[in-house]
């Protein structure tokens, strides 16, 4: 399903419910909020509310918030297939600028593949000076897309006795093949290969919205736990016929959940994670619903979650 649908279904959505939602809130506003001592707080790429996105910066400062257990990121793959920690397999013109300081305008960013650049030209490029417009509490600071394996070592030597996990996204789609990525069972070759390098066998979840990046993910390392991201209005039974396999995680849009689907989910023996929520009114329904953990851009929100 297009983005477009979902956004169009997430309006009608809200406004067909805003009487019951008004009333709701002040329900939750009242009622304690409960997390079981499992539950999964998780700083989306990074902390991106208040630091430059998918940066060392960024999940260095996710970390200040004790209750942030996981930390999520976006995987793209450079030229000489380093994985790169990148939301887009290209630089986004809102965030990045170019190794000369210039702008990149919208036109050109997507020509600028990060599958067609090795990992040192990547460094040169500034993806965190420019504050995304659509968080004004970011602060910026000159930093680069690191490698995986930059941002892992980066966090060990920072907190070298914190129990952190770890949300690493394949960003794939069918059309990318070839292009902006390599093939999808090489992506999930060199994903599976760098996660038992780094150690993180143990203390790692594979996400993605590509059914077939899950799926060869299983077929290397199945013991490894997956989580199906859902954008689209299919319902979870019927993503889960689509991916032909029951995750670990299912992972939806946070206005997609029901409590029809936590308990659909809990049934079939998965977690149920939402993206990305960033109000504690939000945080509290969710909560109460009985989802499992809750991916936010701003961990300075989980304090007022009460």
């Amino acid at each position: 399903m297009k983005r477009r649908y979902l956004l169009r279904f997430l309006k009608n959505s809200f406004l067909s419910g805003l009487i019951t939602m008004a009333v709701a809130c002040k329900s939750w506003e009242s009622r304690p909020v409960t997390t079981s001592p499992g539950f999964d707080w998780q700083g989306h790429r990074g902390a991106r509310g208040l630091a430059p996105e998918n940066s060392i910066p960024g999940f260095l400062r996710a970390l200040e918030f004790p209750q942030v257990t996981t930390l999520e990121l976006d995987l793209a793959v450079s030229k000489d297939h380093e994985l790169i920690v990148s939301h887009e397999p290209w630089f986004h013109p809102d965030i990045c600028l170019q190794p000369n300081g210039s702008r990149i305008s919208t036109n050109e960013a997507e020509r600028i593949a990060l599958y067609s650049l090795t990992a040192a030209e990547i460094r040169t490029y500034d993806c965190g000076s420019l504050r995304h417009p659509r968080f004004p509490e970011q602060q910026p600071q000159p930093t680069h897309k690191p490698t995986l394996r930059e941002v892992v070592e980066a966090v060990r030597a920072t907190y070298p006795t914190r129990a952190v996990r770890w949300n690493i996204e394949i960003k794939s789609r069918p059309e990318w093949d070839g292009i902006y990525t390599p093939p999808v069972d090489t992506f999930a070759r060199l994903v599976v290969e760098t996660i038992r390098a780094l150690g993180l066998q143990q203390a790692c979840t594979v996400q993605s919205f590509d059914p077939r990046a899950l799926r060869a993910v299983r077929a290397l390392y199945a013991e490894l736990p997956l989580a199906l991201l859902v954008e689209n209005l299919l319902g979870p039974a019927k993503n889960l016929k689509r991916l032909g396999f029951v995750p670990s995680i299912y992972s939806p849009h946070y206005a997609l959940v029901r409590p029809s689907t936590v308990r659909f989910c809990h049934q079939q023996g998965m977690k149920i994670i939402p993206w990305t929520v960033n109000n504690a009114v939000t945080m509290r329904r969710l909560i109460h619903l009985g989802v499992d953990g809750i991916i936010t851009d701003y961990p300075n929100l989980i304090e007022k979650v009460k």
